[in-house]
């Protein structure tokens, strides 16, 4: 008999309280690409109508985690992901859900060979947020490192 261990999506939806108060929706998670979904909800909506700037730098930011969650989580005994900048970009008007989908924007093995060297590596992570009829509404790239236990 074996355990079934949590998803990531699962893993944030407990550890990170926003995630939950959001109600995100951790559609894909591998070490390649996470998609996460924001449902359509009037409490976070803004004063067009469609989801709070807020709320979707909260989605994007969260699509990055899960990524390097799923893609260095074998490292997390030696070392803490941290989010170190963020930079978002809206470029499109954003009605009702939206999804955001993350992806690593260096090789993990170099990053993981950088941690081994014994630096602290930074790697970023480009996230498009798009709605429901494919439209990109918005760009974000998170900069994240891997800051090992001492």
């Amino acid at each position: 008999m074996s355990e079934t261990l949590p998803s990531i999506g699962e893993m944030m939806a407990a550890t990170v309280p926003m995630a939950r108060t959001l109600n995100l929706e951790y559609i894909e998670t591998t070490a390649e690409r996470a998609v996460v979904l924001l449902p359509d909800q009037p409490d976070f909506h803004n004063h067009v109508g469609g989801p709070h700037a807020g709320a979707i730098f909260t989605l994007a930011e969260s699509a990055s985690g899960a990524i390097v969650l799923a893609a260095f989580g074998d490292q997390l005994g030696r070392a803490v992901p941290l989010a170190v900048r963020a930079e978002i970009a809206y470029s499109k008007l954003a009605m009702g859900p939206v999804t955001a989908t993350a992806e690593l924007g260096r090789p993990a093995a170099d990053v993981v060979a950088e941690l081994d060297a014994g630096e602290r590596p930074e790697f970023p992570v480009e996230i498009s947020i798009s709605r429901e009829d494919g439209a990109e509404t918005a760009h974000m790239t998170v900069v994240w490192t891997l800051r090992p236990n001492r």
